[in-house]
């Protein structure tokens, strides 16, 4: 626990008193917690500092604008695009009351009910795809249920767990979905083949099918209901997903925060116990809590032991696409709300349709814009702005060392992705494009990855440093926007309280199906009476 010494603290100064010039900039700054990054996990960290009674903290992070990898983009002819398909549901009450102190009106929201496919063979095949090859052609739902029996019968006398992904999906599913669904998607979804990935991350994250239930499907010629923890969810009626984050930003104290040039990290040092900013500013710390990418953080740090083991980690890369159209939303569109696509016909692996989220994702119909070209890739016939209605998708599309890209180009092959499989029509009018690529967009659970962290989280701790998030921890399996603002809650209780970092250690737990409802005080408590059962 944080030994408190707010005697010998220095206040922190305010990044308008900076600007100012009523403190000089190049300085040295003394505080209990320093947290790095403003995305969902550093303003967790923030958020539960702030009312704890105590600790002095500090939060910095080189954007303008918080939010991190749950931000938001804006086009310059209006069309907004989240970084990825972001939407909120919870499993913490905690997150629910942040989220809902920072906007708290009902007008603030929309609520949806998910509704997602899956194309495959020139159909659209409700998600989970595993629970509906009802809709498939008979061919392959023979060879779906051929492979489920033999899962089946499999499982029955098998005595070892599967040793990767790949045999998990052949010991749950089969081959026959394996082959045309499972391996194909996920490889363009992860960039690394599933041979490669360890299966312990997959807790809820993939629906098991029940053999009974798929073969009545199959016979009756029915379909599956919706399953999962975002089966419902809610998103912001305005500014995107970024919104949320910005919302919840604007109640921390503006004296404790720091963004942009004046943010932006240059060096850690673990051993001083103090990180110095790219202005100069000199910041000590009792402890840090790190939500930049681990790999980041040990070249920070300069610590050559720590690079060579982060080494071991894998990630891949995430281009966001984002394409604005003219005209009323098509009725092959309808209510979809984010579609999936394992094929080769698309470089993309998902699609959101952004507009349905909120009629505020993209510009009203009375503004007037050109259209840039259509879908086809044919200049239109005219170049005059005119008035709309408009909606937009947005698409994703991975790249690693393993799935090398086509980067100059994909935009392109995108829009010719959306008219192959049938999301846009040749003639539609396209008024706004949108491409931006993250480095650092999915951290691959590896077969690697857990070899890595049990040495490098340790290690890092032992210097007073809590390298936390989704790319600071490296769990993809608590990833989620609700995970992640709670791996920086319960890192700052356990700096100051000792309590229990159930997100980080038992992600098992806080994904239970039995405790999607979970609240965070009952669940400490529940894992205190056992906790030497799972020490």
């Amino acid at each position: 626990m944080l030994n408190l010494a707010r005697q010998t603290l220095k206040r922190v100064p305010s990044f308008q008193e900076l600007l100012q010039g009523k403190m000089a900039a190049k300085e040295e700054i003394s505080v209990d917690v320093l947290v790095i990054g403003a995305g969902p996990t550093g303003l967790g960290a923030a958020k539960r500092l702030n009312q704890i009674d105590g600790p002095s903290w500090l939060i910095v992070d080189s954007n303008e604008t918080p939010g991190g990898l749950a931000s938001t983009d804006v086009t310059p002819e209006g069309f907004l695009y989240d970084v990825g398909g972001h939407v909120i549901f919870s499993h913490y009450k905690y997150f629910d009351d942040a989220i809902d102190e920072a906007l708290p009106n009902e007008s603030d929201w929309y609520t949806h009910q998910r509704i997602s496919y899956v194309r495959c063979k020139n159909l659209w095949v409700p998600y989970p795809f595993q629970n509906n090859i009802s809709m498939l052609p008979k061919d392959d739902q023979v060879n779906c249920m051929d492979g489920m029996i033999e899962a089946a019968l499999e499982a029955r006398v098998a005595n070892t767990k599967p040793k990767n992904f790949d045999e998990w999906i052949v010991r749950m599913m089969g081959t026959g979905i394996a082959d045309l669904f499972m391996r194909p998607y996920n490889y363009k979804v992860w960039a690394v083949p599933t041979t490669k990935m360890q299966c312990q991350w997959l807790g809820e994250r993939v629906a098991a099918p029940d053999l009974k239930t798929v073969t009545k499907n199959v016979i009756l010629q029915k379909t599956a209901g919706n399953w999962g923890p975002n089966a419902t969810f809610r998103f912001p009626a305005r500014d995107g997903t970024g919104g949320i984050w910005i919302a919840v930003a604007n109640t921390l104290p503006k004296s404790k925060t720091r963004f942009g040039d004046h943010g932006a990290v240059s060096k850690v040092d673990a051993d001083a116990k103090k990180v110095t900013l790219k202005d100069g500013t000199i910041v000590k710390y009792e402890k840090l809590i790190s939500t930049m990418a681990v790999d980041s953080l040990v070249e920070h740090m300069n610590n050559k032991e720590l690079i060579d083991l982060s080494k071991g980690l894998f990630f891949s890369s995430t281009h966001v696409i984002g394409v604005g159209i003219r005209g009323e939303r098509p009725e092959r569109i309808g209510d979809k709300c984010w579609l999936y696509f394992p094929e080769d016909d698309c470089p993309f692996y998902r699609a959101t349709i952004f507009s349905n989220y909120s009629p505020h994702n993209q510009p009203e119909a009375s503004k007037k814009l050109a259209t840039i070209q259509l879908a086809s890739g044919a200049k239109p016939s005219s170049s005059a702005p005119k008035a709309g209605p408009y909606w937009s998708i947005m698409l994703e599309v991975s790249e690693s060392s393993m799935k090398p890209t086509d980067n100059k180009n994909m935009l392109r092959d995108c829009i010719q992705g959306l008219v192959n499989t049938e999301m846009l029509k040749p003639t539609d009018e396209i008024v706004s494009t949108y491409h931006r690529r993250f480095d650092h967009g999915y951290p691959t659970p590896s077969l690697e990855r857990e070899g890595v962290l049990t040495k490098l989280l340790p290690k890092l701790q032992a210097k007073g440093i809590y390298s936390r998030g989704r790319f600071g921890s490296w769990r993809y399996e608590v990833g989620n926007q609700d995970h992640s603002f709670m791996l920086g809650v319960e890192a700052a209780d356990n700096i100051v309280n000792g309590a229990v970092e159930l997100t980080l250690n038992y992600p098992d737990f806080v994904n239970g199906r039995q405790n999607t409802e979970r609240r965070l005080v009952d669940g400490a408590q529940v894992l205190g009476k056992s906790k030497r059962a799972v020490d």
